[in-house]
């Protein structure tokens, strides 16, 4: 549903979006992680034709977003950064608005803003002008606005930004059911969205794509995946440590915790010793009194930071 091929965009000198290619399926929800300035609303913009591509081609459901930019925006919901809307206009206007200028009118009209405000949540606001709205209800409107047509494709930027805990989830929960039916690509800073609602994720720094996964392919890219952490008692670290160290699958031990007799520590794996790893610590810790024995999932946010961060940071941590 939306293909990128080798797409570019300079703003003058600026190469904001470089050799970027992706695809994105009806049924995939894709997350479009990256840090302030990586690309990821640049790229949305050019997907949804606000902005042209330097290079590169973007099509949805096969049609080229310049050749064919009518067709394309049919198909395409759109929530952009920073959810703008008409602010003296009432919640129901502006919904009623957004469908008609969607070609919807009469019955299907009413529909459609009706089944929109439901899925959203506005019964509460529907008579407040836009402008007297907390920027939660704003942003819902706004999102509102990009579903009343029941497009085939969503592009949301930031879809949860500005929303309370409840009203992400809310959110997070459509988008995920949605995704079944669509083709969605979303924006976010908070990586706990990926695995509530992303069937895919991709990470951009400085305009390339430096990661394309599912989460738990992702996460596999983490120091953390198949590390083990080990809790015993009245055994001192250096012991611990030493031991561990002696095992054929350990890469490397860190001591987390060392109080009242308790020594709590962390070993990781050598490449592809993740899934015996927890076994062999237990084998080589089977004397002591073992308090804690667990396998450690990866950590996107470890991942994140080690893709993303820059070169000199990286030196320097």
């Amino acid at each position: 549903m939306i293909k990128v091929q080798n797409l570019a965009k300079l703003f003058g000198t600026k190469r904001a979006v470089d050799d970027v290619s992706f695809s994105v399926n009806r049924g995939e929800v894709l997350g479009f992680l990256g840090p302030n300035g990586a690309g990821k609303s640049t790229t949305m913009r050019v997907i949804t034709g606000f902005l042209p591509p330097s290079a590169g081609s973007v099509t949805v459901g096969g049609f080229d977003v310049v050749e064919h930019a009518i067709q394309a925006r049919r198909l395409i919901g759109y929530l952009p950064e920073n959810a703008p809307a008409y602010t003296d206009m009432t919640v129901l206007g502006f919904l009623n608005f957004a469908a008609e200028i969607r070609g919807l009118r009469g019955e299907a009209r009413k529909q459609a803003v009706g089944r929109a405000v439901e899925m959203c949540f506005l019964e509460s606001v529907l008579h407040q002008s836009v402008e007297t709205l907390s920027k939660g209800y704003r942003h819902r409107t706004c999102f509102a606005q990009s579903i009343i047509h029941d497009p085939d494709v969503l592009v949301l930027d930031e879809p949860t930004d500005g929303l309370d805990p409840n009203q992400k989830h809310e959110v997070r929960q459509l988008i995920r059911r949605m995704g079944e039916k669509k083709a969605i690509i979303f924006s976010t800073h908070i990586l706990e969205e990926v695995d509530a609602a992303c069937t895919r994720a991709i990470i951009i720094d400085r305009g390339k794509i430096v990661a394309n996964g599912t989460p738990q392919e992702l996460r596999q890219k983490s120091e953390w995946a198949g590390a083990v952490t080990l809790r015993v008692r009245n055994v001192a670290a250096g012991t611990v440590s030493t031991r561990l160290y002696q095992v054929p699958q350990v890469k490397r031990v860190t001591v987390v915790e060392d109080k009242d007799g308790h020594v709590t520590v962390r070993a990781f794996p050598r490449s592809g010793a993740n899934g015996a790893l927890v076994a062999a610590v237990g084998e080589a810790a089977r004397e002591w009194q073992i308090e804690q024995l667990q396998a450690e999932e990866g950590r996107l946010d470890e991942v994140f930071r080690s893709i993303t961060m820059p070169d000199t940071a990286k030196e320097a941590a």
